[in-house]
């Protein structure tokens, strides 16, 4: 399970060499060519209706997410550090209509955005890792580092990890400059709606607990796997990876430089976490193997 209350990741902590980050550079650029010369790859979304929908989860949801992480994981810990209990209490609310990307953004279609703008591969070092307090060894990280450039072989279909909070919104503000159109993180309650529609269920697909839709620990090979890989776990809206995969980094402030992350991982259990009402922060500076993003885009 991801750690809870991890310490911020401190860029300062880490003196990533220059040799490293210009051969990263040229090795994307080589493998995508010039700027401009790359057809661009946009990732396929998903209209979300305007309007309103159930957030957030009641007392009765609360407590069957307890008991599903318990009867998974043998203990109480997520109970007695109170996971769910900052939850939006279950209610009405209501947001304009948007589309979102059917799945996280990958590592293919993330490496055409470094290659246009250079910017640094999603990779850090052992040193770096073990400043952000997390509880993933730093062995687990390097299937997920990007080497020389380019990203782990075999993993071009994957959800990137490893990014900020500041890359995620890089990111977008690369592809609004290159499609003329404008694309965002979501806030938190976009990213719900998307992810549950509007009846106040549960799970994307359902209230009813099934760990065959979607890529977590109890079922799947404890990593990161081609997106849409779990058709069956989508949403009413066709969202899919919303529950398990990547945690996803939004919009939405939780003070202190965190913001919401939501959706759950491969790493997690049970699921309780994997609920769309399940919400906890992240530093903003933090890379972590867990978590990723997609976008929205403003109809």
């Amino acid at each position: 399970m991801a750690a809870v209350g991890a310490r911020p990741y401190d860029v300062t902590m880490v003196t990533w060499r220059a040799v490293i980050w210009l051969s990263a550079v040229v090795s994307v650029s080589l493998a995508f060519g010039s700027a401009g010369a790359a057809e661009l790859v946009v990732p396929g979304t998903v209209p979300v209706a305007p309007g309103e929908f159930l957030a957030g989860s009641s007392p009765a949801e609360r407590e069957r997410a307890y008991r599903l992480d318990e009867d998974a994981y043998g203990h109480s810990i997520t109970r007695e550090n109170g996971w769910y209990d900052t939850e939006r209490s279950l209610q009405t609310l209501s947001v304009a209509g948007f589309s979102i990307m059917r799945t996280p953004v990958t590592n293919s279609e993330y490496a055409q955005f470094l290659a246009e703008t250079g910017r640094p591969v999603p990779a850090i070092d052992r040193d770096g890792w073990r400043a952000q307090g997390l509880v993933h060894p730093y062995d687990r990280v390097l299937r997920h580092v990007w080497d020389g450039g380019s990203y782990p072989p075999g993993r071009a279909a994957h959800p990137v990890v490893l990014v900020t909070w500041d890359d995620a919104n890089a990111y977008s503000a690369w592809l609004s400059d290159r499609t003329g159109r404008r694309w965002r993180l979501p806030s938190e309650i976009e990213w719900e709606k998307a992810a549950r529609g509007t009846d106040g269920r549960a799970f994307p697909w359902g209230d009813d607990w099934d760990p065959g839709r979607l890529n977590s620990h109890d079922r799947g090979p404890f990593d990161t796997v081609a997106v849409g890989s779990y058709p069956a776990g989508a949403s009413p809206y066709g969202m899919v990876d919303a529950a398990g995969q990547v945690f996803e980094w939004t919009a939405t402030p939780a003070g202190n430089g965190r913001f919401i992350v939501k959706g759950g991982s491969w790493d997690d259990k049970g699921c309780g976490v994997c609920r769309p009402a399940a919400r906890h922060g992240r530093p903003r500076q933090l890379r972590h193997i867990l978590v990723g993003f997609r976008l929205v885009r403003d109809d």
